[in-house]
């Protein structure tokens, strides 16, 4: 395989946003692919994490541990010494709790104080380190932010864990609507939303072995820099991302600033 591409499969998967909470309704969305509204809906139940963590997390953090334990519960590799609580984790989010954070600092404008446990609640791996903490697992753990490409870096480091020998790794993507203040600064109709990929490396006995993807990047070229269509009319890109994986498409590419990103699948190994 090229430097310049990963190749993986993907074991389990999982996903979450207001309102779409079954596999019918998902299927509705694609077809419809209708902006989300955080309103729809009641919030993700999260009932396998213990409560007392569970009330820290907020609607994004409750999104994310939602899909990521649905990916995780009762996995059985089928064998005995293999430890299904031991995964590292790439938790991948372009803003994170951006809408939390001007909460805080607005507080510290009002008040000159800041609550410690709404401060850590509102870092970067906050959801992360929930799930550990949970889950009694000391594997590792990332908080990941890459702008545009968010989620191909995720990728990119997962492969790079199972390459270093991990049995699989978790990736998780999760987004909420932008507070008003950042509105001027939209690239695209940020919405909430969640999935998780449970990625192993491709085998002849990989779980799921049809789910077969393989990234490749470059250098986009001159002639490759199109004119990209307005904010409102574009979805954020782990969401197109979704939309691409659960619509079974078998080739789909994207441009983020000058890399270009082409992602493929099959059925079989090459």
């Amino acid at each position: 395989m090229p430097s310049n591409s990963v190749h993986f499969s993907i074991a389990k998967h999982a996903q979450w946003a207001p309102g779409l909470d079954s596999t019918q309704a998902w299927q509705t969305w694609l077809q419809q692919a209708k902006i989300i509204q955080e309103t729809d809906g009641e919030p993700p139940a999260v009932k396998s994490m213990p409560a007392m963590l569970r009330r820290r997390a907020r609607l994004l953090g409750r999104m994310a541990l939602e899909v990521a334990y649905a990916c995780l519960d009762d996995l059985n590799y089928g064998n005995a010494d293999d430890d299904p609580t031991e995964i590292p984790t790439i938790f991948c989010s372009r803003h994170g709790e951006v809408g939390h954070s001007i909460e805080l600092m607005q507080a510290q404008l009002d008040e000159g104080t800041v609550s410690p446990i709404g401060f850590s609640s509102a870092v970067h791996n906050a959801t992360a380190g929930l799930f550990s903490i949970a889950r009694k697992d000391r594997s590792n753990h990332i908080a990941l932010a890459a702008g545009t490409s968010s989620v191909e870096h995720a990728v990119i480091e997962a492969c790079g864990l199972l390459n270093d020998g991990a049995k699989a790794v978790l990736l998780v993507n999760y987004e909420q609507a932008l507070p008003p203040l950042f509105h001027h600064f939209e690239d695209c109709i940020e919405q909430a939303y969640a999935w998780a990929w449970l990625m192993v490396a491709p085998s002849a006995d990989a779980l799921n072995k049809d789910k077969n993807l393989t990234l490749q990047w470059q250098t986009a070229s001159a002639d490759r820099h199109e004119q990209l269509p307005p904010a409102e009319q574009t979805m954020p890109p782990g969401l197109d991302i979704l939309r691409c994986y659960l619509n079974g498409q078998t080739k789909w590419e994207r441009q983020a600033g000058n890399q270009h990103w082409i992602w493929s699948r099959h059925d079989a190994l090459a």
